[in-house]
This record gives structure tokens, sequence and C-alpha cells, in this order.
């Protein structure tokens, strides 16, 4: 069967279309279950469950990970990944649209795996569930475990809230999207109890090592440069007002717009946490989250051409250039970019208030509006033309591996 072009998009919306009730459903019973880092059981039967209805071959519990799956679609020829992200935030649920990202990787997975089964052509198409992306490091581990061994291109997508600048076009994405590269440190101060009444003397005070390093981080910021962020929480800070506190911890976030920026960062970092812990008598360990570390995300911009190019012909706008500043916020899709040719674009989940972005309780509940599910649908389609295009097309996947090739010797010899 002959394969233009128009008949790859009617295909796709097709099967968009066709699917869009039981997509609907996903995304809201997801939305409305959150839940989180690596105990994301609900998600992963529902959506296991779905694939199985639909009569596709699917492994639970992938790669020795219990809320990870793995389906897989089509033979021979080159293989595309779709990742399907669903974990939530601690507090404000699916505030970062994470039952977004799933079923805009679902709806292309099915679009990809009936456009193979429909026009008979070469190829494969896999759909991978990714669990804990916030703060767990999901893919890091799938990494490990060779989930992206023999992979052509990796495709995904992530909600946000506004992107056209006031007075401009109206911009439904970025499809070259980039993002910092994040460290994680888990610091413990181990000091001495005391009554804090009658002895305090006796005492080394583990919430004022902490107290001091919070301090002493905060002074070190403004001389940080522009593109690096340094944040964090105290996890335990003592058990009762009258004891001086023996053991505490907090835990910070490093990022910086390469993974050799945060080098220099964590060892002032650090610096910091030994000054506090010094300066009150204390000891201090710093626990480096090696599994947790992410990479700065570098789209394929071979790659990202094809999709914008893709989501113009299906009457939406979005950005093309890798020029795009990286967002603040991080991802371990970076990582998957260090392993083979991948994009992440941006959709805008539809709302005309800047102020709504991932990460708030305001975003959540954007990311359950029907505007933001047509939203992602509808970057679904270029994510599944795009696929297409990459088992089709030689030249296309010779060239996104050139570019790969091209961009990650240089950052191997430096690192």
């Amino acid at each position: 069967m002959e394969l233009s072009v128009q008949k790859l998009y009617d295909g796709i919306s097709t099967s968009i279309t066709h699917h869009k009730h039981d997509l609907a459903t996903i995304c809201a019973k997801i939305h409305e279950n959150p839940e989180l880092n690596y105990h994301e059981f609900k998600a992963h039967d529902n959506i296991c469950d779905l694939l199985e209805q639909l009569e596709y071959n699917v492994e639970r519990h992938a790669y020795g990970l219990e809320t990870s799956f793995e389906v897989e679609f089509g033979t021979g020829g080159k293989l595309v990944v779709f990742n399907a992200e669903y974990d939530a935030l601690p507090g404000l649920g699916h505030a970062c649209g994470h039952n977004l990202i799933a079923t805009s990787s679902i709806a292309a997975f099915l679009a990809t795996a009936e456009a193979i089964r429909h026009y008979q052509f070469e190829g494969r198409v896999k759909l991978l569930g990714t669990p804990a992306e916030e703060g767990g490091g999901g893919k890091v581990r799938l990494i490990q475990a060779g989930a992206y061994e023999g992979v052509d291109a990796c495709l995904m997508a992530h909600p946000t809230g506004r992107i056209s600048p006031d007075g401009a076009q109206y911009v439904h994405g970025v499809s070259a999207a980039r993002s910092s590269a994040r460290r994680q440190v888990k610091a413990t101060f181990s000091g001495q109890n005391a009554h804090a009444g009658m002895s305090p003397w006796h005492g080394k005070n583990a919430l004022d090592a902490i107290v001091s390093s919070y301090v002493n981080i905060s002074l070190l910021r403004q001389q940080l440069p522009p593109t690096a962020r340094v944040h964090g929480v105290i996890r335990h800070g003592g058990a009762e007002p009258n004891i001086i506190p023996d053991s505490t911890s907090l835990e910070y976030y490093l990022r910086d717009t390469t993974t050799e920026g945060i080098q220099d960062l964590s060892n002032k970092v650090e610096a910091c946490f030994e000054a506090g812990a010094t300066g009150t008598g204390c000891q201090v360990s710093c626990n480096w989250q090696s599994n947790e570390d992410y990479k700065e995300l570098r789209p394929n911009q071979t790659i990202a051409s094809e999709f914008t190019r893709h989501m113009k012909a299906f009457g939406r706008i979005y950005l093309d250039g890798a020029d795009q500043p990286p967002m603040g916020a991080s991802t371990d899709m970076g990582n998957v970019t260090f392993c083979v040719p991948g994009i992440h674009p941006m959709f805008s989940v539809g709302t005309d208030d800047p102020t709504i972005q991932p990460h708030t309780s305001q975003f959540a509940a954007a990311a359950a509006t029907g505007e933001a599910l047509e939203n992602a649908l509808d970057c679904s389609k270029g994510l599944a033309a795009t696929a297409c295009g990459v088992l089709l097309s030689k030249s296309l996947s010779d060239k996104a591996w050139d570019e790969f090739w091209k961009d990650i010797k240089p950052m191997a010899a430096r690192l």
C-alpha cells in the first residue's frame, strides 16, 4: 500500500479520535488517583489493563521496577520508544501534569502501532512506563537495566503553562525544549543530646548545624552564575523543644545548564555543610544521590524540526529552534537524550494566566481540563507522525544519529 503523508495524517487523526473516550478515561483516572515515586500502582494497572483490552501484549513490572511496564508492536526495522510518566507530587497531586504525559504517549503509541498495522510497513514502536520522574530517577534505573538499548529514537511531551508572549502570535508549544541538569544531595548532621533548659552546654546542636548550613548556602547564591539554582528543605529538625537535637537532615537540589557546571557547584555546597557542622561541633555526612542525577535535556534538532513540521500540518504552531534557553526545571529524560536521539516538546495546557505554571495547585487543576486533554492529544498526533517518519525514512534516522554523535563526542571528552 502506497503511503502518502496525507494518508498518514488522516490515519493518525482517525486513530486518536477512535480511542478518545478511553484516553480521556485513563487521563482522568491518573489525575484523580495521584501516586508518588515507585508507588504508582493504580496508574500502572489501569494503563496495562487498557492496553490489554486493546489486545496488546503487555509486560507488567518491567526491568525489575514494580510500577514500570513495556508494550511493543511491529516487526523488524527501527525501534521508536514513547515514554509514559504518571507519578505525582507530594501534597500537590498532578501539578506537573503527568496524567497528560501518560495520555499523550499512550495516544501516540496507539496511533503509530495502528499505522504500522494498517499500512504494513516495517518497524517497531514501544510504550515504556517510566515511573518516579519527580525525584526518583526512574529513567536512570531503566537506562541501567537496558530499556533503551537498540532504540533509534525516544519521544515524549510535557505540559506547561502559557507560552506565548503578550501580544504575540499564539504558540501551542516548544519542539526543542531544553532543561537544566540536576544533582541531589542528602546531608545528615550528628550532634549530642542534652537537656535544653538544664544543661545545654553539654549538647552539640545538630539543628543549629543545619540552620548555619542553610544560611551559608543563601549567602553563596549571590556569587553563583545566573544559570545555577540551589534549593532545599529540612527533612528532620529534631524531636522536642526541650531536647538539644542530636540528629537532623536536609535535602538539596543543585541545578545548572550542564552536568559539568554542577561539579564545581557541588564542592561549594558541600563546603557550606561542613562549615555548619564545624561551627557547631557536629559531624556531617553527605549522600550524593548519583542514581538520581539528571542530565541536561539535549533535544535532537533533526527530530524536533520533523515534529514541528508535522504539528504545523495539524494546525498547531510550535517554536522550533534549539536556541531556546533551558528551563530551570530538570527531567530524567535528559539522561535518555545522552543515550539515543530524543525530543521532549512542551505543550500548553491552554490557560491564559501566565502565573499558572507547573508545581502549583492551580496547574494541577488546569491539568484536569478538557482543553488540556485536547492539547495533549493534538501533540500526540505530531509525536506519532514523527515516530512513523523515523521508522519509514532511513535518511531521517541517519541524520538524527549523525547529529547525536556529533554532539555527544565533545561532551564525553570533557566529562
